[in-house]
C-alpha cells in the first residue's frame, strides 16, 4: 500500500481501492444505503434509529454467520430457516414446562447441533451435494416441526415470558438492545474461529481447493461436518433470540424463506459463493444492510414482493460482481 522513491513513501490510492473492491466491496453498498436513507429519513441516523434496525437484523445476522461458515467451504445450507423453527419450537415446550432461560437456550443450540450434524453427515460422509442435502431436511424439518405444534403456533407462558425472557429480546444496555450485543458477540466469536485457528484455516482451505487440502492430509469431510453442525447451532442460537423477542414459533411460518435472506447478507457482504474467500465482518454488514434495504422500502410503501425481488437481484449482482473482479484478478 505504501511505495518508496527515493526517500519518500507514497500512499497508492490504486492498489487500496483495488483491496476494498475485492474484499471489502459492501462498503460501497453501505455508503449507498447512507445516501438513500437519509433521503427518505432525515432522521435514519439517528441512534435509536439505527439500534432499532440493527435489533431487527441480529436474528437474521446470526442465523447468516453460520450461512458463511458453510459457503466458505464450498457448499449451502437452505435449512437454516426450517431449523431454527424446529430448535425454537422445541425451546418454547421446554420453556413453558421449565419456566428456565438457561435450559432452553442450550436445548436450542443442541437440537441446531444435531440437525446441523445431520446434513453434515450426508455432505461430509456420503459425498452428497450440501444443496441437495439442505433442500431435502428444509422441507423435513418444517414437517417436524409442524408435527410438534400440530399445525399451529406454539405460544409462551405469557406472565413467564413477560418476567423473564421478553428482556432478552427487548431490554437494552447503555442504549443497546441485547440482541444487538449478542449479535456482535457472535461476529466476534466467528471472527476468532475464522482468523485464529487452526479450524478456521482449514475451513478457507476446503472452500479455496478442497481437493489439495485433502492431500495435505486434512480429513476435509470431517470440517464439513463440523461446519455444518457449527451452522446448526447458529440456527439454534438464532431461534433463542427468535423466541425472546416474539414470545412463540408459528410452526407453519416461522422463519420461512429466511435462508434467502441469509444467503443474500452473505452475498452483499463479499462473501465468495464459491467458496474460499470471505470475511465475517461483511456478513455482519450485509445483515444490517438488507434489514435496512427493507425498512427504507416499507417506509416508501413499496409492495412485499419488491422487497423480495430486490434481494433476489442483490444476490445475482453479488455473484456477476464476484466473478468479474476473479476475471480481471486472472
Amino acid at each position: 500500500m505504501l511505495k518508496t522513491k527515493g526517500d519518500k513513501e507514497l500512499f497508492d490510492i490504486k492498489e487500496f481501492m483495488g483491496n476494498i473492491v475485492r474484499n471489502h466491496n459492501y462498503i460501497f453498498s453501505l455508503i449507498a444505503l447512507v445516501i438513500v436513507g437519509r433521503f427518505a429519513n432525515p432522521n435514519f441516523l439517528r441512534f435509536s434509529n439505527v439500534m432499532i434496525m440493527m435489533r431487527s437484523a441480529s436474528i437474521l445476522g446470526v442465523l447468516a454467520l453460520g450461512m458463511t461458515l458453510v459457503i466458505l467451504i464450498g457448499q449451502i445450507d437452505l435449512s437454516v430457516g426450517s431449523m431454527l423453527a424446529f430448535a425454537g419450537s422445541v425451546g418454547v415446550i421446554v420453556f413453558n414446562r421449565t419456566e428456565n432461560v438457561l435450559l432452553t437456550l442450550l436445548v436450542c443450540l443442541a437440537f441446531g447441533l444435531i440437525l446441523g450434524l445431520f446434513n453434515g453427515f450426508f455432505v461430509g460422509k456420503l459425498g452428497i451435494a450440501g444443496f441437495v442435502v439442505s433442500l431435502a431436511t428444509l422441507a423435513a424439518y418444517r414437517s417436524l416441526t409442524i408435527q410438534l405444534g400440530q399445525g399451529g403456533p406454539l405460544v409462551t407462558k405469557h406472565e413467564v415470558y413477560t418476567q423473564l425472557f421478553r428482556y432478552i429480546g427487548y431490554g437494552q444496555l447503555f442504549g443497546i438492545p441485547y440482541l444487538v450485543l449478542i449479535f456482535i458477540f457472535t461476529t466476534f466469536l466467528v471472527w476468532v474461529l475464522l482468523t485464529k485457528t487452526k479450524l478456521g484455516r482449514y475451513i478457507y482451505a476446503v472452500g479455496s481447493n478442497a481437493k489439495a487440502t485433502l492431500l495435505t492430509g486434512v480429513k476435509v469431510s470431517n470440517i464439513q461436518i463440523i461446519v455444518y453442525g457449527l451452522s446448526g447451532m447458529l440456527s439454534g442460537l438464532a431461534a433463542f433470540l427468535f423466541i425472546a423477542q416474539m414470545g412463540a414459533v408459528d410452526t407453519a411460518t416461522a422463519a420461512r424463506a429466511m435462508e434467502t435472506d441469509a444467503i443474500a447478507a452473505v452475498a452483499i457482504g463479499g462473501v465468495s459463493m464459491s467458496g474460499g474467500k470471505g470475511f465475517v465482518q461483511g456478513t455482519f454488514f450485509g445483515a444490517i444492510i438488507l434489514q435496512s434495504i427493507s425498512t427504507i422500502l416499507t417506509s416508501f410503501g413499496v409492495p412485499a414482493f419488491v422487497n423480495d425481488l430486490i434481494k433476489g437481484l442483490l444476490i445475482l449482482t453479488a455473484v456477476v460482481l464476484q466473478r468479474l473482479i476473479k476475471r480481471n484478478k486472472d
